[in-house]
């Protein structure tokens, strides 16, 4: 699993600083958390297969999270696309997708399926994964996303299943995907009997635009990569909570109390150049030292820990 950061920047974009969003990439399929200005530049600079978005999560409805959203829609109509592409976001996105398809007389050919959120739960699955949303505080409806896999079946162990009498063959790969067999004599194996403990998946939490919440460290316990908003040093901390928005160290302080492994610091405020966001990440290491500043065009391996 990888993070390609598209766009790092918060209210307006900068010369090498395009608007908030994050493409995830797993085991092929990708996902595309918030669409702010120039992601379809920063898709094509890193020459990604973007045809194969799976689906879109958009934080809030405010300009800078969305306005790249229509240029992807008619991006995706120059490719031949069989599935549905999914939207997903809160009230008033569906509004925001369909009024910009009717005035720029947009040219879909695929099917589009948007789906508004209301409050915390799972929005999109699959048999070895979830996506789920959870409500922030900013000044209009917004949501954090966390992408987790289920854990995995715990490491096979060939010696233990020859012991039992079941042959190298299919067998083993039915033990494996947590299925019983019958050896010849009739007897049966279950797959406890040669897997170890189950291995755990990973996980990606992405938040941004918020005061900081309770529910936040609780949604990103135990997160791999916690990408989370942190617009402002801490001097500016007045300023940042009349705009509902979080400093560099409150950041930090939500990835110690949720354990993540790793915070990318994302939507930075325009007054700071790329030198001085070093503040930013100085502020932030001071607390959390695995703190790092999120670039647009930087890759983020997201690894099995076991």
């Amino acid at each position: 699993m990888e993070a390609f950061v598209l766009g790092c920047g918060g209210m307006m974009p900068l010369p090498g600083r395009h608007l908030t969003s994050v493409l995830l990439r797993r085991e092929g399929d990708l996902f595309l958390f918030d669409c702010g200005e120039g992601t379809q530049v920063s898709l094509r600079r890193l020459n990604l297969k973007w045809k194969k978005i799976s689906a879109i999560f958009i934080s809030h409805t405010h300009a800078d999270h969305v306005t790249g959203l229509p240029g992807i829609l008619m991006l995706s109509s120059q490719v031949d696309r069989d599935e549905p592409l999914y939207i997903y976001g809160p009230p008033r996105i569906a509004e925001y997708v369909e009024t910009s398809r009717r005035v720029l007389d947009m040219f879909i050919n695929y099917e589009i399926v948007v789906r508004e959120i209301t409050e915390a739960g799972p929005v999109f699955g699959e048999e070895e994964f979830y996506i789920r949303a959870f409500p922030l505080n900013h000044t209009k409806p917004c949501f954090g996303y966390t992408l987790e896999e289920y854990p995995r079946p715990g490491e096979f162990h060939p010696e233990k299943a020859e012991a039992l009498g079941v042959k190298r063959g299919p067998l083993w790969g039915q033990l494996q995907n947590g299925e019983c067999v019958q050896t010849q004599d009739g007897s049966t194996v279950k797959p406890e009997d040669v897997l170890g403990p189950a291995r755990s998946g990973r996980k990606f939490t992405f938040v941004t635009d918020t005061l900081p919440c309770k529910n936040i460290a609780a949604e990103a316990r135990g997160s791999d990569f916690f990408v989370c908003e942190g617009m402002f040093e801490k001097a500016l901390t007045e300023s940042a909570h009349e705009k509902k928005h979080m400093t560099a160290g409150e950041a930090a302080r939500l990835a110690v109390q949720a354990q993540v492994k790793k915070l990318g610091l994302i939507h930075y405020s325009p007054r700071y150049n790329d030198y001085e966001l070093r503040v930013l990440e100085r502020e932030a290491r001071e607390i959390f030292p695995n703190s790092v500043l999120c670039r647009d065009g930087a890759v983020h391996p997201i690894e099995f820990t076991d």
